[in-house]
């Protein structure tokens, strides 16, 4: 039985994948903090689920506290480590960047020391398709440069690839740092647009649509990622003495970046449509312009994800929604 380290275990996606691991064998270590970012209430609804698993056991605690880390690799010796744990959201990261700094940064680097101590067979980190920044190249590859993030959030993500590239060249521990786009679907959190554009809807109220719904984001089934995320588990990067062509591996480590994403830039206002379908309701549109730290498009490239594990993700967004709303109106009663 491997032992997998999942940070970020009560969250949205953690939640998902420790379900997947446990499912495939896996014994899973849990860490999360419970943080108030968004209702508690959920994240523990999600863990209660997990802890039914005996082969699941949770640490509820921050990833930076100092040691923490380094005690849990002593003591568990995790085969696989996948670090979830972050603090989200691009607009958040304007009013409280501070919170990104400790939680992201410092987090991810008592990650590094851990593994650097105690070297697992292979460190996935989450990045965010938000390190593309400024990009307007699209679809986005991950050979493409990554310089112009324009949120401190997408900032503090693409630090962390750099670190972890610097820990997989000094030390040889193998990571793959994993971009993900605008994941959603069921026990989704409730700062994103899907969750948001629900609740109102179901409510009768006005929903808040940015750049007056001239928006594109690849949007990309939960299920889907988890799978990308199992199979790249699998895909241990390997120091090579040349890079294959269209290949995100580093030249000097055993290191690589990889998009997990649906590679279809889908309009705003036809997400909207497909909330509309599900429920059977009409939303009201507020138009609004940009946000500060937005992007208005984002699309995948997700040829190397295809290459590396024969899988590419492929739920299309009217079913992914219809699964959320299902689970939005059982779980509220709504």
């Amino acid at each position: 039985m491997r032992t997998a380290l999942i940070t970020g275990s009560s969250g949205f996606i953690g939640f998902h994948l420790c379900q997947r691991l446990l499912e495939d064998g896996f014994r899973v270590i849990g860490v999360d903090n419970l943080s108030d970012y968004y209702d508690v209430a959920l994240k523990q609804r999600r863990q209660s689920i997990l802890l039914q698993n005996p082969n699941f056991r949770v640490v509820n605690d921050s990833v930076e506290t100092p040691g923490l880390m380094m005690g849990l690799f002593a003591d568990e010796a995790p085969d696989v480590v996948v670090h979830l744990a972050a603090q989200a959201g691009v607009r958040y990261s304007i009013e409280n960047p501070r919170s990104y700094l400790e939680s992201n940064i410092v987090g991810t680097f008592e990650i590094l020391e851990a593994a650097r101590a105690h070297p697992p067979q292979h460190m996935l980190l989450a990045s965010t398709s938000s390190a593309y920044g400024a990009n307007t190249q699209m679809p986005y590859a991950e050979t493409d440069k990554a310089d112009h993030q324009m949120s401190f959030y997408a900032a503090t993500k693409k630090a962390t690839e750099s670190m972890a590239h610097s820990y997989a060249h000094l030390f040889d521990l193998p990571i793959t740092m994993f971009r993900f786009f605008t994941v959603y679907g069921p026990w989704g959190r409730p700062d994103m647009a899907l969750f948001k554009f629900t609740k109102a809807i179901l409510n009768g109220q006005p929903i808040d649509v940015y750049n007056f719904g001239d928006m594109k984001r690849d949007f990309t089934y939960v299920t889907d990622l988890v799978q990308g995320i199992r199979l790249l588990i699998d895909a241990v990067p390997q120091r090579v003495d040349a890079v294959p062509a269209g290949d995100s591996l580093s030249p000097v480590a055993p290191w690589r970046v990889v998009n997990i994403g649906n590679s279809d830039a889908v309009q705003l206002t036809d997400f909207i449509e497909a909330i509309e379908d599900a429920t059977g309701l009409k939303a009201e549109r507020n138009l609004m312009p940009m946000q500060p730290g937005d992007v208005p498009a984002t699309w995948a490239d997700a040829a190397l994800l295809q290459t590396l594990t024969g899988y590419k993700p492929q739920t299309n967004v009217r079913d992914g929604v219809k699964a959320f709303v299902e689970w939005y109106r059982e779980y509220y009663g709504a």
